[in-house]
């Protein structure tokens, strides 16, 4: 008696595939199209012509260019936290301050390897109203998480709050060193020394941990 196959879902139609189809190259288009001149570049006519379709046919997979842009952004972050992970993969546990660094340095890399695509996971303008997925606040999660978790051997006395907002004025404060060091602003430092600059704030900060009260 032959085995039985495993069960598998629903059989999609040609609809449905024209669609999944579709779908896949307009984010691979929407990708190139910003990785080479930054998120202004993503037109719906331009998109549509490249991709040989209808401009009607981008919103029947896409809400709007905001959704298309998002789902590189996606991809942009898991790339990004990948490259962040793999980069302390090998750090000794017992030396958080270095782990910081590392990735801080591993996150100025990226930005500086895929600029574009790095500027647009912020610079996508996003309502308040707007429902953000849920995949894509995990991925953003999934970043925090990398940098709280030296901070917490670091900070053993933070509670979550304080964790948290540590882990997010670290964020942000190396965010700005990258992003004025990219953009050659006057505050910022040319990009043989923004290495030098994170880690310079990131040892003051966690040299001399004090109790959280």
């Amino acid at each position: 008696m032959p085995t039985p196959s495993p069960e598998r879902g629903p059989k999609l139609s040609k609809a449905d595939l024209r669609r999944q189809d579709l779908r896949a190259r307009l984010i691979d288009i929407a990708e190139a199209c910003i990785r080479a001149e930054g998120l202004s570049a993503i037109k719906a006519r331009d998109l549509a012509r490249q991709a040989d379709c209808a401009v009607g046919a981008i919103y029947n997979v896409f809400s709007d260019l905001n959704g298309l842009t998002m789902a590189v952004n996606g991809r942009t972050f898991q790339t990004l936290g990948k490259t962040v992970a793999a980069s302390v993969a090998s750090c000794p546990a017992d030396q958080p301050q270095t782990e910081l660094i590392t990735m801080s340095h591993a996150y100025l890399r990226f930005a500086a390897e895929n600029t574009n695509l790095w500027r647009a996971l912020f610079d996508l303008e996003m309502s308040t109203e707007m429902d953000v997925p849920q995949w894509y606040l995990a991925e953003l999660g999934k970043l925090f998480a990398l940098i709280a978790a030296p901070l917490a051997r670091i900070f053993p006395d933070y509670n979550r709050h304080a964790l948290e907002l540590m882990t997010r004025a670290l964020f942000s404060s190396v965010h700005g060193i990258v992003l004025l060091g990219l953009q050659k602003r006057i505050s910022g430092v040319p990009l043989d020394k923004i290495e030098e600059m994170i880690a310079v704030l990131l040892t003051n900060v966690t040299s001399q941990p004090k109790p959280h009260h």
